[in-house]
């Protein structure tokens, strides 16, 4: 009996944890395509990959799970440029388009 309410808490907190990346994923996505849009750039492959998580305490000092995905653009339909978007948490942290942040500050 003890094993087969480990086993359903291990499957509740996979899914819940599945959930989640989901749910940050398209908030990344999101964030990348306004990011390109606003900026006449074309988001190639119509994606973002997840590239690191690791857990950061925020400036409150709460613990949260800080996530970065990549994607790449393109400005004239040829080159392939790199892209990042930082979340913490459910918030958009950073987005970086090549060398320079959105929001006009250099990388």
């Amino acid at each position: 009996m003890v094993e087969l309410a480990a086993v359903a808490l291990i499957t509740v907190l996979l899914g819940f944890w599945w959930r989640e990346s989901v749910e940050a994923r398209t908030l990344a996505f999101e964030a990348a395509h306004a990011a390109c849009e606003r900026d006449s750039l074309q988001l190639l492959d119509d994606s973002v990959a997840l590239q690191s998580w690791r857990l950061a305490r925020g400036a409150d000092g709460r613990l949260a799970l800080v996530r970065t995905y990549a994607f790449d653009y393109s400005d004239d339909g040829a080159a392939r440029h790199h892209g990042f978007v930082v979340l913490r948490g459910r918030d958009v942290e950073l987005v970086g388009l090549g060398p320079t942040l959105v929001g006009g500050q250099r990388a």
